[in-house]
């Protein structure tokens, strides 16, 4: 398997789908002839034409709005958000229309849209370049919540969410596009929505995340390692549906569990996560439920502050040691 970046396995999802279904289009703004702003969309327009590749104004409520009526007239959408930060424009079409089309319609209807758009900071992108906004999608019903941390989740996750019947939110951190390379299957592979996948074996303590902090957690799990700290790594990759059986097992086994996501600590996710462990492996623990994530707090621009912003390595090594010597 060639080896590849996290960008070039979302553009080959993207190339393959619409080779496979002439009913898959892309819209977003500068998604045409520049390729995105990511260059997530290199080379499509000139492959499938202005009519499968669409250029949009700066109006995401549109481009959501477009995609809702474009996938209610037999027509499969994927819409491009530029920055995860602008998507709020479009809350409503998400929130109140697409995620409800098929409960409102008795399952008659469906809404078979994907919406992707680059999250995260760590890229000194500031306040309005940087936001974590999963957590508000994770909370809709009806909605699917979808964040790849490798290049072949990011190519089968997408493929799997584009033939998907229902609208999928396909979050992917800017700083993991070019920075996290990996072996990515050539042809038809696709990676189911829903289960999460354990990145390291351990036995010691449970250690849950997704999107580029996965990638600190497994930096951060190996440099305690050689300190007879034996963590487990689970990347969710999917937020909704989410895989509890895997997190309970896990924390079954190792008594121990921290949660580590970027997003602002307070109603972040990881308070749902460790909800969950709370009310179904109380039993299991040896110590209590810890989270690291960001301060309560916009993203900053200044680097030194962004670097204290995001969780580190380091931050995440120091909870570890902590957690095992309770």
């Amino acid at each position: 398997m060639a080896v590849k970046t996290l960008i070039e396995g979302v553009r080959e999802a993207l190339a393959e789908e619409m080779e496979r279904d002439e009913r898959v289009w892309v819209l977003g703004e500068d998604v045409g002839r520049k390729g995105g702003v990511f260059l997530a969309t290199e080379g499509l327009h000139a492959k499938f034409g202005q009519a499968r590749v669409l250029d949009t104004p700066l109006a995401e409520s549109c481009i959501v709005g477009v995609a809702i009526g474009a996938a209610l007239n037999g027509l499969v959408p994927v819409a491009e958000i530029q920055f995860a930060d602008f998507i709020h424009p479009a809350f409503d079409q998400l929130v109140s229309e697409a995620a409800r089309i098929r409960y409102r319609s008795n399952g008659e209807w469906s809404c078979p849209i994907v919406v992707r758009a680059p999250f995260g900071g760590g890229v000194h992108g500031g306040l309005y370049h940087s936001q974590s906004v999963e957590a508000f999608y994770a909370h809709v019903p009806g909605l699917k919540v979808v964040i790849p941390s490798t290049p072949a989740d990011a190519k089968g996750l997408l493929k799997s969410a584009i033939r998907d019947p229902d609208p999928v939110m396909f979050f992917e951190h800017k700083k993991a596009y070019r920075l996290i390379k990996g072996e990515v299957p050539e042809g038809d592979v696709l990676t189911p929505i829903g289960p999460a996948a354990v990145r390291r074996e351990g036995t010691g303590l449970t250690c849950v995340a997704w999107g580029l902090m996965v990638h600190q957690c497994l930096e951060a799990a190996g440099a305690v390692a050689g300190e007879g700290v034996s963590v487990e790594v689970i990347d969710l990759r999917t937020l909704r549906p989410l895989d509890r059986e895997t997190i309970l097992r896990s924390v079954a086994k190792t008594s121990r569990a921290l949660v580590v996501h970027e997003d602002n600590l307070t109603g972040g996710f990881g308070a749902e996560i460790s909800a969950i462990i709370a009310e179904e492996a109380f039993e299991y623990l040896d110590g209590p439920i810890k989270r690291i994530a960001a301060p309560d707090t916009p993203v900053p621009f200044s680097p030194p502050l962004e670097k204290a912003f995001i969780p580190q390595v380091e931050d995440v090594a120091k909870g570890l040691r902590e957690l095992a010597e309770y």
